[in-house]
């Protein structure tokens, strides 16, 4: 599975696609526990396409050694490297490292605020409850830009918009369900918190699940019993009700999966990134167990069609 998804990923840089992002999850039904070592194995064979995670569930993990792994990604992959910072959807990695689930505010509002003091790359003093503090310390190695690309990974909290734009992080919109417009406030917020605080420029992404196939039905098809056990399974831990093929295929066409053919697929993502003022997209291309070669297919046809018509259309 990890092996599959290095070359998902070397297909995608020779597409011309931009960005890769590989998720951390701590659980038996996702395979990648530690997304900076597979992207420094993918920097080894890869080229021009930006490497991150999807996201680094920051809460969980030090932020000392977050910034130090992706520093050294970025050293040994040219400048490609990001993070995408965030609470994670899932609570697994808390217990797995001694966290408290009761601090899950204060892990998140201090490990942010320490990551964006080190992030200057200058001696950092900090002082907090969650970790022990730093006296005009240091931290190596430092990037060739002299600042890590870093993103806020955001589900729908108006606090975390403004946090972002606190410390003049990408926002990042996780929109994985419901209709994308609902989300334009948040750009519409970030955007004047950027102004309040003088912290910007800063883009603003999308990322939101789908499949791309030959034709509309094809797409559906192949996507449907994948993303259909993935979301039943994951429901029955929350509380959700289980889903449906017609509650698929109305968020096909009004909802946040973007599946079908190249062309049904451009459209809803430009109109998706017009709406929102968007700098990026990203499709999260993997479903469950959807195969490893119907996602390659997927890949092909983002990069050579999809990417393409997109760019024209929000040109």
């Amino acid at each position: 599975m990890i092996r599959n998804v290095v070359d998902e990923a070397v297909l995608a840089d020779e597409l011309g696609l931009d960005f890769i992002g590989i998720g951390e999850h701590h659980r038996p039904d996702f395979a990648v526990t530690a997304p900076d070592v597979v992207l420094s194995a993918i920097a080894g064979r890869t080229k021009n396409i930006h490497l991150g995670s999807a996201v680094t569930v920051l809460s969980s993990d030090d932020p000392v050694r977050v910034f130090q792994r992706f520093a050294t990604l970025d050293a040994v992959s040219n400048g490609r490297a990001e993070v995408i910072l965030g609470r994670g959807s899932f609570t697994e990695s808390f217990p797995l490292f001694g966290y408290e689930l009761s601090d899950y505010e204060t892990l998140f509002e201090e490990k942010v605020e320490l990551f964006a003091a080190l992030r200057k790359e200058e001696p950092v003093t900090w002082s907090g409850t969650t970790r022990s503090g730093l006296e005009n310390r240091a931290v190596f190695p430092h990037t060739d830009s002299g600042a890590l690309t870093t993103w806020l990974g955001v589900g729908g909290s108006p606090e975390s918009v403004v946090r972002a734009a606190r410390y003049g992080f990408g926002l990042l919109l996780a929109i994985i369900g419901g209709e994308p417009e609902r989300f334009a406030p948040y750009s519409d917020l970030f955007h004047r918190a950027l102004d309040q605080l003088g912290t910007g420029p800063a883009p603003i992404g999308v990322h939101s699940p789908g499949h791309i196939a030959d034709t509309d039905e094809q797409a559906k098809d192949e996507l449907w019993p994948h993303y259909r056990d993935m979301t039943t399974r994951i429901g029955r831990e929350r509380g959700w009700p289980a889903p449906t093929r017609a509650r698929f295929e109305a968020d096909a066409v009004d909802g946040s999966i973007y599946v079908g053919s190249p062309e049904t697929v451009a459209k809803k993502i430009a109109s998706t990134v017009k709406v929102l003022g968007a700098d990026r997209f990203d499709l999260k291309y993997s479903n469950g167990t959807l195969p490893h070669e119907k996602m390659m297919h997927s890949i092909e046809l983002y990069g050579t069609k999809v990417a393409p018509m997109v760019r024209d259309m929000v040109s």
